[in-house]
């Protein structure tokens, strides 16, 4: 969405003037990497299904590249969402809707949020919409004993990437709430009625238990390993987060989102979304311009990168100290859950 661009360009004109030729998509490319995503996609889920009768460790191990290639599929669908994909809006809210229902997501519902979080992003004033829920440690100390039970069962990498991820993808998203607008709800129940006819159409041709045994470990891969990635490009040693009154765009989209630097194959399947930090700086950069983008220019080459075992550190970080100004694991601070 271009818009929501241009409504902080008045802070940003040396970088717009950098980016700007990064943000343009490639009709070409674009269809390119649908081809080398979906149908790969769809080639494994019928191995899959003819895997079962030979072993099911194969179907469990061909599910591992299959979600790999979902978690492109949802990339794209990423991309579509900030209007990135194509140039014409009506192909992204298409394409979008389409492969959204693969990943078990309402496209116009996760776009409202979506933008929401890109709009907010680090501002401790505008938390709890699109993101990871975080506290500060003053709220944290302020809670009874039984929400702060609560919080850490949350916070827990068990529940955060293990549970929450179906529970998010299969559940939460089939409902809506009363903040989004009835469109938004009404293309909610149109997605869970297309997904119903999708699901309904694979059981009745594959079976409920072989949909399941497919089904069930594609998606559950997928979905923690998404979140995962959601999680650490803004919950990282040295991430800044700040009050709205010191709230700045382009501050918050390079030290607010982390450079996640993956193997040359990891970063493949996550569609190039380690370079998060320019993603955040441009949304409507395709995600096939973004390893371009930041080789071309030594500005994001100076940011410190985030690697496969030291983004591991995050998951000892829970709360968000403003004395300190950084996020502090829950040992760190003075009391205990006890007080």
């Amino acid at each position: 969405m271009e818009q929501e661009q241009k409504k902080n360009n008045s802070k940003l004109p040396n970088w717009i003037e950098i980016i700007s030729k990064y943000n343009k998509p490639s009709i070409s490319k674009s269809v390119w990497q649908i081809i080398n995503s979906f149908i790969p996609y769809v080639v494994l889920w019928f191995l899959m299904v003819k895997s079962i009768e030979v072993s099911y460790w194969l179907t469990l191990l061909l599910s591992v590249f299959a979600a790999g290639f979902l978690i492109r599929i949802f990339i794209i669908f990423h991309d579509c969402v900030h209007g990135a994909y194509f140039k014409k809006r009506k192909y992204n809210k298409y394409v979008g809707v389409f492969l959204g229902l693969f990943a078990f997501t309402p496209f116009h519902r996760w776009q409202n949020d979506h933008l929401i979080h890109h709009n907010t992003v680090g501002n401790l004033d505008e938390r709890g919409i699109g993101d990871v829920k975080t506290l500060t440690v003053t709220e944290y100390l302020n809670l009874s004993k039984w929400k702060r039970i609560r919080y850490r069962i949350y916070r827990h990498p068990i529940f955060l990437f293990g549970l929450a991820p179906l529970l998010h993808f299969g559940l939460q998203s089939r409902f809506t709430v009363k903040r989004l607008p009835k469109k938004i709800k009404k293309y909610v129940h149109l997605t869970n009625l297309a997904l119903a006819v999708l699901v309904g159409s694979l059981i009745w041709l594959l079976g409920w238990k072989t949909y399941l045994l497919i089904q069930l470990p594609v998606l559950y891969i997928a979905t923690s390993h998404g979140v995962w990635l959601f999680y650490v490009q803004h919950q990282f040693e040295g991430v800044v987060w700040t009050k709205a009154t010191n709230w700045d765009y382009k501050t918050m989209a390079l030290e607010g989102s982390s450079y996640f630097k993956l193997p040359i194959l990891l970063q493949w399947f996550t569609g190039n979304i380690g370079f998060h930090h320019i993603h955040h700086l441009s949304p409507i950069i395709p995600f096939y311009n973004l390893p371009k983008c930041h080789k071309e220019n030594e500005l994001f080459q100076k940011i410190k990168p985030i690697t496969f075992f030291s983004a591991l550190k995050s998951l000892k970080l829970h709360l968000w100290d403003e004395k300190r100004q950084r996020l502090v694991h829950f040992k760190e601070i003075a009391y205990t859950i006890d007080r």
